[in-house]
């Protein structure tokens, strides 16, 4: 059953998801080449906590940490660890927050210094299906065309659609009804209506779209190890139109000033 949100309820969302944005400025500030992503992890849940929040992935099914960090061919849930970021590398940071009874949920992929052509083309096709696929959530269309927008501009890059992971509803839980593939057809699924939240979270493969899990239980890889990028918004359907309850305006302040010359992928 999708849960509806009133005005009121997506307004404590919004309050969730923009300390989200606010951590991902955080960590944006620090984000460099010889930095180990234990020490994002635990800037995050210090500066979460700090502003009234609960770090919505700690604990939840056993997840130890508070953010998945996911470098290179890991497409998300990987832990935060001591081994240090390395110029060319890419990181998936995905981020949630608990407060006041509701999350907020997003995800940024950092470049990290100087990457492959190869690689920023990837990020760059990643991040305009994640706006395609916002633009389609309006009053009178179908989730069907969101996860086809973002399927559609993916696979005419030549990338690949992850299908074993996908976006879903937010609200009172983390996780909730709809499930929102990145990947379908043109009129399909239900009708969009005012009062959805959902996180929109296209995962693109640089190679094919097969993915495996690592030991840990949680770590999901390409298949091919080649590199995989993600984004993530919490957003509304507000007066028939898509509203975005998180931002990317944090981190895109901090990587101009960050001195270590990293990219704003847009």
């Amino acid at each position: 059953m999708i849960f509806y949100k009133t005005i009121e309820e997506i307004e404590l969302i919004r309050e969730s998801s923009l300390l989200v944005a606010k951590t991902h400025g955080e960590l944006a500030k620090i984000i460099r080449p010889g930095l180990a992503t234990i020490e994002l992890d635990r800037l995050a849940e210090t500066f979460i906590r700090d502003h009234g929040g609960v770090p919505a992935f700690k604990g939840y099914q056993g997840f130890p940490y508070t953010l998945c960090i996911s470098p290179n061919e890991v497409v998300v849930h990987g832990f935060p660890n001591n081994k240090p970021l390395k110029e060319g590398d890419i990181v998936s940071i995905d981020c949630g927050v608990l407060m006041n009874g509701f999350y907020g949920d997003s995800a940024y992929t950092f470049a990290i210094g100087e990457i492959r052509d190869d690689v920023k083309k990837l990020l760059k096709t990643t991040y305009k299906c994640l706006s395609l696929g916002i633009e389609q959530a309006v009053e009178g269309n179908t989730l069907g065309d969101i996860s086809w927008a973002i399927q559609f501009n993916a696979e005419k890059a030549g990338y690949s659609v992850v299908r074993e992971l996908i976006g879903h509803g937010v609200g009172r839980q983390l996780h909730e009804a709809p499930e929102l593939p990145n990947y379908g057809r043109k009129g399909r699924g239900e009708k969009i209506k005012n009062g959805l939240v959902v996180a929109i979270e296209p995962m693109i493969n640089l190679g094919r779209r097969y993915v495996l899990q690592e030991r840990d239980g949680w770590t999901i890889r390409t298949a091919d190890r080649k590199p995989s990028g993600h984004y993530e918004h919490t957003i509304a359907v507000i007066n028939g139109k898509p509203e975005k309850l998180s931002t990317f305006a944090y981190i895109e302040e901090s990587l101009k000033n960050n001195k270590n010359n990293l990219v704003i992928i847009r």
